[in-house]
C-alpha cells in the first residue's frame, strides 16, 4: 500500500471512482451532491492505493485561518476495520499541522461517531441531516 497527495487527473479519477462507489452506489447519496463545486481540477485529494486499486480517499479545504475541514473521507468496504482510515486521517492532520492549522472540523456520520472520538475528536453540534444522513459536527485541536 501507498498514499499518494495530489491533484494528476488519474489520481483525481481515482478517488472520484472509489466515493462514487461508496457514497452513491452504497450509501445512496444523489451523484449531484457527492460530485460538488470543490472538486476542481487543482484539488489536492489524498488516495491509499494498493497496486492501482483506489482503497481509501479524503480532501480537505480551509474552513477559517486556524481550522481545515476534511470531508469525503470513505474506505473501500473489503478494507473497512484495518486501520487505514486512521492512518490517512492522521496523515492529513500532519499535512494540516505543517501548513500552519490548529483544528481540524469534520461532518461526522453519526455511525461513525466512536472511529473519530478515538481520534480525539469532540461532538461540537446538534444532530442535522445531510445528502439524508444523521450527522454531526466535530472538532480536534490537531496542533499543540
Amino acid at each position: 500500500m501507498h498514499t499518494h497527495f495530489g491533484n494528476e487527473i488519474w489520481h483525481q479519477a481515482a478517488a472520484f471512482a472509489l466515493r462514487y462507489e461508496v457514497f452513491v452506489l452504497e450509501q445512496g447519496i444523489a451523484l449531484q451532491d457527492e460530485f460538488d463545486a470543490l472538486d476542481t481540477k487543482d484539488r489536492n485529494y489524498f488516495v491509499v492505493y494498493e497496486q492501482s486499486l483506489a482503497i481509501a480517499t479524503i480532501r480537505y479545504q480551509k474552513k477559517n485561518e486556524q481550522t481545515i475541514q476534511p470531508d469525503r473521507f470513505c474506505v473501500r468496504k473489503e478494507y473497512r476495520g484495518q486501520g487505514i482510515g486512521k492512518q490517512l486521517l492522521l496523515l492529513l492532520e500532519e499535512t494540516a499541522v505543517k501548513e500552519g492549522y490548529l483544528f481540524s472540523m469534520l461532518s461526522a456520520e453519526k455511525t461513525a461517531l466512536t472511529f473519530y472520538e478515538a481520534l480525539n475528536y469532540s461532538v461540537n453540534s446538534e444532530e442535522y441531516l445531510e445528502d439524508g444522513l444523521l450527522c454531526v459536527e466535530m472538532i480536534k485541536k490537531i496542533s499543540s
